[in-house]
């Protein structure tokens, strides 16, 4: 090829069209090839000569990818569709949890696209219904106004409730760790459901792009990770609800039994709490009023397309933040990073910190909080205060994405599971004070180490005091609970 190599093709081609997959074919083991596209141009995948036999070392490869470009494709569309605003918090609800649940739907900003004749269209098809938003239209002609999450769930088919009252192993919560739990509960033969919230992935399934987790050289989504977790657990049997919440735990006997928020129970033998982190609230005026309409926590990747040509503000200098900017850059005019400390090599892994370097359009501003944000409806303006030079500076901002640490959702365990003072569940070990068994305890052996103060339910996650906060040690600890809750089955 005159003037470039194929790693050169690959980075040129991925500013013209920088959702569509890139392969590369090496040949005869040069890695060296592959890891420079992974590096240089964010490469999917890359094939490796000689692939004999092919039914192994081709072929699955081949699938992987057939299959993630699946997940991704949008045809010309014949489902859900979704009527709203930009600026509007529930679109932006309803917008995430259909992503995150991998549902596909398209978007159909009634302002933004205004002067359109489809939308035109429909907004008059629909009369006074259209000022319902936002609205849900449906390949069978019907239609939700004002929409949540929860009635939608219902109407596309997730499972909301579950199929029977008593279960071997009950999950609460479904990121890594408790994916991890489910498929390897259900896999080894035990009767698994799953409770989440919003939608399986969690934190993680919100994360652009996940480059150090084992066994994926060219990286992955967070979404594209929990797919895969759901399939396999699906797979194996597991019973996924969600939306659903547990809103309170008792115990009756060998029965661990969880209040769900629809006033419904589930009792089980074991119990796995696996709940994660939220981020922490922004304490700074006009947050609150503006959360939803300009002011994210978290990923926002569902906003990604729509800060085109914009400006973007990312608060908090771990990986998610770095993952989040890396995203953003693909779209945005500039991005521009607040850090409260000097620098990211305290924070964040070094593979980021180079890669936000090496990209024109990410700019670091050091020792910055936010003041306060400004607006009405949505966000137009922040003020920045540098800590070094005291001063106060007010910018234009149309987006701002908070990822600055984040605390467990315990309240509803108080009373019962024993927690440290930030809410974070004592397993094992932490609660053996002096050598003694925690209050209450009554088998004649101590807390196994993902153990909570009550026998048969386990923490496991980021929500568990004294985690480590990565994906892969949140898979870890799920998958080693479910043995420790087998030696528990066996003495029920």
């Amino acid at each position: 090829m005159p003037r470039m190599d194929g790693v050169g093709f690959l980075q040129e081609a991925r500013k013209i069209f920088p959702d569509a997959k890139r392969a590369l074919l090496t040949a005869y083991a040069d890695t060296n090839a592959a890891i420079s596209a992974i590096n240089q141009a964010s490469l999917d995948y890359f094939f490796m000569k000689p692939w004999d036999p092919p039914t192994e070392h081709l072929y699955p490869q081949l699938d992987d990818l057939l299959d993630d470009w699946q997940a991704s494709y949008r045809p010309a569309f014949q489902g859900i569709r979704v009527l709203g605003t930009r600026w509007s918090p529930r679109s932006y609800e309803l917008r995430d949890f259909l992503a995150r649940s991998h549902v596909p739907y398209q978007w159909i900003d009634v302002e933004g696209s205004a002067n359109d004749p489809e939308t035109k269209r429909l907004l008059e098809a629909l009369g006074p219904d259209a000022s319902d938003l936002p609205i849900v239209l449906f390949s069978d002609g019907t239609k939700l106004l004002n929409s949540v999450p929860a009635e939608v769930a219902q109407k596309v088919g997730l499972r909301t409730r579950a199929e029977t009252s008593f279960y071997d192993l009950a999950i609460v919560g479904g990121g890594p760790a408790g994916l991890a739990a489910a498929v390897y509960g259900a896999s080894e033969g035990l009767h698994t459901v799953m409770l989440e919230r919003e939608a399986p992935g969690g934190q993680a399934g919100m994360s652009s792009r996940i480059e150090n987790y084992l066994g994926f050289p060219a990286g992955l989504s967070g979404g594209d990770l929990a797919r895969r977790a759901v399939v396999q657990a699906r797979r194996f049997g597991v019973e996924i609800l969600a939306p659903q919440e547990a809103i309170g735990v008792r115990t009756e006997g060998p029965y661990r039994i969880i209040k769900l928020a629809d006033d419904s129970e589930i009792s089980c033998h074991a119990l796995m709490i696996a709940t994660g982190v939220q981020w922490k609230r922004l304490e700074a005026p006009g947050v609150d009023q503006l959360q939803g309409a300009g002011v994210y926590y978290g990923g926002g990747a569902t906003e990604a397309l729509s800060c085109k040509g914009e400006r973007v503000y990312v608060v908090g200098g771990a990986n998610s933040a770095g993952q989040a900017a890396m995203n953003f850059s693909r779209y945005a005019e500039r991005v521009v990073i607040l850090v409260r400390r000097d620098s990211l090599s305290s924070t964040m892994s070094q593979y980021l910190i180079d890669q936000i370097k090496e990209t024109p359009n990410i700019q670091l501003w050091t020792h910055a909080s936010i003041a306060e944000v400004h607006g009405e409806t949505h966000l137009e303006e922040i003020s920045v205060l540098c800590s070094d030079t005291n001063k106060l500076e007010r910018v234009p901002a149309s987006s701002m994405f908070i990822f600055i640490g984040a605390l467990p959702r315990t309240d509803w365990l108080a009373g019962t599971i024993e927690r440290d003072e930030r809410g974070f569940i004592l397993t094992g070990p932490d609660l053996m004070q002096g050598g003694q068994r925690p209050k209450g305890w009554s088998p004649d052996r101590d807390p196994f180490l993902l153990e909570t103060n009550v026998p048969g339910i386990f923490a496991v996650g980021d929500v568990r005091h004294g985690s480590v906060k990565r994906v892969a040690s949140g898979v870890g600890e799920g998958s080693v609970a479910v043995q420790f809750i087998h030696q528990y089955l066996s003495k029920v």
